[in-house]
């Protein structure tokens, strides 16, 4: 039997930014657009203060080790389509990122890397 592959994964580093950012403000949320607000960076949210609706789709809910909820990931559909084919690995890297996702004033920001998947 075939192991799933996981749409999106974390690594350590920003498994341990979202347990930090947890404590600070709460449950959290992912979404990543492809637009303006530092491009195609994954924004974390507050859960429920970025709206997703029909033109979203819900990829991943993340379990994070000392977090008691999921943290879900949503892109925009057509981000997706561009993206299907790819598994997202969230990061951390120094520097501030130019939106409004809650790590700014942390002095780094999360940034996508992602690898092909086969079909």
């Amino acid at each position: 039997m075939e192991e799933e592959v996981p749409r999106v994964e974390l690594t350590q580093r920003a498994a341990e930014l979202v347990r930090q950012l947890r404590a600070m403000h709460g449950p959290l949320m992912f979404h990543q657009s492809g637009g303006c607000c530092d491009g195609s960076a994954p924004m974390c949210y507050p859960d429920g203060e970025f709206r997703t609706g029909d033109s979203d789709v819900l990829l991943a809910e993340l379990s994070v080790d000392g977090v008691a909820e999921p943290v879900t990931f949503w892109m925009s559909r057509s981000q997706y389509q561009a993206w299907s084919h790819t598994r997202l690995i969230v990061d951390v890297v120094p520097g501030r990122g130019s939106g409004f996702s809650l790590e700014a004033p942390e002095g780094v920001r999360f940034l996508t890397r992602s690898r092909v998947v086969e079909a």
